[in-house]
């Protein structure tokens, strides 16, 4: 079982370039995808030609922002939207999937923002609240936990770690601590535990030629409950595949 997860930056813009394409080549059985920046209708109506999924889409109540997205081609148990607290749920970040071996929960994990502006909100209100959520789920069964998570862990993970450490969002260390967090909680970091030494990214700043250079973070992951990586055979960065300034990562299942 292959599952993908993109943060596309707008899925509307990113059909326009190669989405389509990509994601038939690489025949996922789910795909995840962040920052739709669209309604549930559009989002639809822009993956279309996929008429091997079935989409469940989420969006923001702010037009234009934000917006989650899963493609699958297995029938799931259930369908939830967000996790059930109207302050994080109005911006479409998390939408979960209860199947038969696990739980899958897509999500889009809210930005510090530039100065930093949210993340009080973030680390004090989201990582505490969003980690409760999925203690409540891997106490049933286990949590497959893909997106884009808006923080680099350690400082292999992005390519400037000592000029951005505590200064930058994405790598303070209120947000290393969430992260922390989903770890306590008994999820694994399924690329790290896979590839100990490997320097590679997921994000790309539009600025300053970073991809060419790649000046990048890695920020997008699948985080897989810990007695459940026995059954992960790969876990993969597609650094091959364009379109959006993230580029997908991906998790191969042996059920």
């Amino acid at each position: 079982m292959k599952l993908m997860s993109f943060n596309v930056n707008g899925v509307r813009a990113c059909v326009k370039k190669t989405l389509i394409e990509d994601l038939t080549n690489f025949d996922a059985d789910f795909v995840c995808l962040q920052e739709t920046k669209a309604t549930p209708e559009q989002v639809k109506e822009a993956l279309a030609p996929l008429s091997q999924y079935h989409i469940e889409a989420y969006g923001a109540q702010k037009k234009g922002y934000s917006g989650t997205a899963i493609l699958t081609k297995h029938k799931p148990l259930s369908v939830r939207f967000g996790i059930g607290i109207e302050k994080h749920d109005q911006e479409g970040r998390v939408i979960t999937f209860e199947l038969e071996d696990f739980f899958l929960v897509n999500v889009y994990v809210p930005n510090s923002s530039s100065g930093l502006k949210r993340l009080p909100y973030r680390s004090q209100e989201w990582d505490v609240d969003f980690c409760s959520y999925l203690k409540g789920l891997d106490q049933s069964k286990p949590v497959i936990l893909c997106g884009d998570l808006n923080v680099a862990h350690q400082a292999i993970d992005l390519k400037n770690p000592k000029a951005n450490y505590n200064k930058s969002p994405g790598f303070m260390q209120a947000e290393i601590d969430g992260f922390e967090g989903y770890l306590s909680a008994g999820l694994v970091d399924s690329f790290r535990e896979l590839h100990p030494e490997e320097v590679k990214y997921s994000w790309w700043s539009y600025r300053a030629g970073a991809r060419p250079r790649n000046v990048g973070w890695r920020i997008d992951y699948f985080l897989v409950s810990e007695r459940f990586m026995t059954k992960v055979t790969h876990a993969e960065i597609h650094n091959d595949i364009y379109g959006s300034d993230h580029c997908p990562v991906s998790l191969t299942l042996n059920l």
